[in-house]
């Protein structure tokens, strides 16, 4: 690079990038208040459906079963269909996501038939929710003839993040430095162990962020669970999973009706009646604050590991 040799060069090179600079000003202001009005957003929405559903913040909605009379009226059936149809999507995404993205990462060879398969994994976490719905239906429902139940939900919603979580594995991977595997195979250490070790441990804290964050998308579905049957109305539990007969596991649950919050909201808001639209909003705001409550446990425990690692 050649010297400057006149002070006009010098005067237009300070113009330079102090133009740069205020650019970047007005691009932090920007971006500033780009946050702001998102958070603004969200911070009003959900003061006014804590506002319109406070009258109905009290244990008996958490414990009270659905009813035609909004008084009455609880989530029971709701929350705990949500948490055994969760149950049944982590059990079945979260093993085979990990492993597809640790085998694409670290195993899959490279030529064209890897590249297909990360082209359709990378577009599937971009297809709307009702397409899920519609294939669950016609595989689960119809072809395998599992019914209308907790483990069709489970399997459906689990087909949803299931990319989410495989795209999350990967980038997680991709931020473990090559000179980590190197070190181990310069000690001895087959592939596995290198990556059982060492790159999943690393790892971790990107991975699981990635799986709250698809839970969390998975907890506010309503179009798959729609499509599959999922009941606006019911009025019992689907049986325990845990039983104090041995071998104490329980396994009809699977097979159950059941109904999730997202469903008895639709439910709620449907009616013209203005008690109902208040168990409505509050069943919204619990909704929120339980999606809110996952993010914020992804990022506890991404900060957490990440601090205890140690390169």
């Amino acid at each position: 690079m050649r010297p400057l040799k006149t002070s006009a060069e010098v005067i237009s090179l300070r113009a330079n990038i102090t133009q740069r600079k205020r650019w970047d000003v007005i691009f932090g202001l920007l971006g500033i208040l780009a946050l702001a009005l998102g958070l603004m957003t969200i911070a009003t929405l959900l003061i006014d459906m804590l506002i319109d559903g406070w009258v109905r913040f009290h244990p008996d909605f958490l414990s009270n079963f659905p009813s035609r009379h909004a008084g009455k009226a609880g989530i029971l059936s709701a929350w705990v269909g949500s948490g055994l149809v969760m149950l049944v999507t982590a059990v079945v995404a979260v093993p085979l996501g990990v492993a597809a993205g640790v085998w694409l990462e670290e195993y899959a060879p490279k030529h064209w038939i890897t590249d297909v398969i990360e082209i359709n994994v990378n577009n599937l976490a971009g297809v709307p929710s009702i397409i899920y719905g519609l294939l669950a239906l016609g595989l689960f429902v119809y072809t395998f003839h599992l019914g209308q139940s907790v483990r069709t939900a489970g399997l459906t919603l689990a087909l949803l993040i299931l990319p989410m979580v495989i795209v999350a594995t990967r980038e997680a991977i991709r931020t473990i430095p090559q000179i980590i595997r190197e070190g181990a195979y310069a000690l001895g250490a087959t592939q596995w162990q290198a990556v059982k070790h060492h790159i999943l441990p690393y790892s971790t804290p990107g991975i699981l962020t990635g799986i709250i964050i698809g839970m969390s998308r998975a907890i506010g579905e309503t179009a798959p669970i729609i499509t599959i049957g999922a009941l606006t109305f019911i009025a019992f539990l689907p049986p325990p999973p845990l039983t104090d007969v041995a071998p104490y596991l329980n396994f009809e649950w699977l097979s159950a009706p059941f109904t999730v919050m997202p469903i008895q909201i639709f439910s709620w808001t449907s009616r013209p009646e203005a008690a109902f639209q208040h168990n409505a909003a509050a069943a919204s705001a619990l909704l929120v604050l339980m999606t809110l409550t996952m993010n914020g446990l992804a990022i506890w425990l991404r900060y957490r590991l990440r601090k205890n690692l140690k390169w």
